[in-house]
C-alpha cells in the first residue's frame, strides 16, 4: 500500500535517541455521491473517519471492519479496498516511550446507508463521538475552522482533514 503522507507532530523534532511505540490503525472510507460516513467527535469539534488500533496480531481488513462495525453500526461491510497509508511520529504520553508512530491503514468500502447500533467504549462515549452521514465539503470546511479556532483540538485532526481533502479530489 503507498505512503499517502509521513506526519511529524511540531513537537517531534528529532527522532535520534528517542524510544518510539509502533501502533497499527484502520481507518475507513465509506462514501455515497458527496456523503461519507464520518464520527463527529464532540469534545474536539471534529470530524474523523472511523477506525483506531489493530490488537496484537489481528489482520489488517478484519480490523478495519471490527473498528467500523464498532464505531458506527455499519453493516454489510464489502468491496473492500486499499486507499494509502498516513504515517505521524506524535509525542507519547507514558513514561515508557518518548515518541509514537502511528501507521494508519486507509481503506475504501461499501456498507448498508441504514446503520445499526454501535459499540463504542466509554471514552469515545464520554468524547460525545457518534457517527454520521455528511457532506464532504462541509466536512472539511468545519475541521479547517476548528484547526483554525479552536486550541482543544485534537492530534488526529491535521490527519484527518488531509486524507477528508484527498477523498474529496478523487471523486471530482
Amino acid at each position: 500500500m503507498e505512503v499517502l503522507k509521513t506526519h511529524y507532530h511540531p513537537e517531534i523534532t528529532s527522532l535520534e535517541n528517542k524510544t518510539i511505540a509502533k501502533r497499527l490503525a484502520t481507518r475507513s472510507i465509506t462514501t455515497q455521491g458527496n456523503s461519507i460516513l464520518l464520527m463527529y467527535t464532540e469534545r474536539y469539534e471534529d470530524y474523523s473517519l472511523p477506525g483506531g488500533g489493530l490488537d496484537l496480531g489481528e489482520d489488517k481488513i478484519e480490523g478495519m471492519k471490527r473498528e467500523l462495525s464498532e464505531e458506527t453500526g455499519a453493516q454489510n461491510i464489502q468491496n473492500i479496498k486499499p486507499f494509502g497509508i498516513y504515517e505521524e511520529f506524535r509525542p507519547w504520553y507514558k513514561p515508557d516511550y518518548d515518541i509514537q508512530h502511528m501507521i494508519s491503514y486507509c481503506y475504501t468500502c461499501d456498507v448498508n446507508t441504514e446503520l445499526g447500533t454501535p459499540s463504542l467504549e466509554s471514552y469515545e462515549i464520554n468524547n460525545g463521538m457518534k457517527a454520521i452521514w455528511i457532506d464532504i465539503h462541509k466536512a472539511i470546511a468545519h475541521n479547517k475552522k476548528t484547526i483554525a479556532t479552536n486550541e482543544k483540538k485534537g492530534m488526529s485532526i491535521e490527519r484527518e482533514t488531509f486524507l477528508l481533502e484527498l477523498i474529496a479530489s478523487t471523486k471530482t
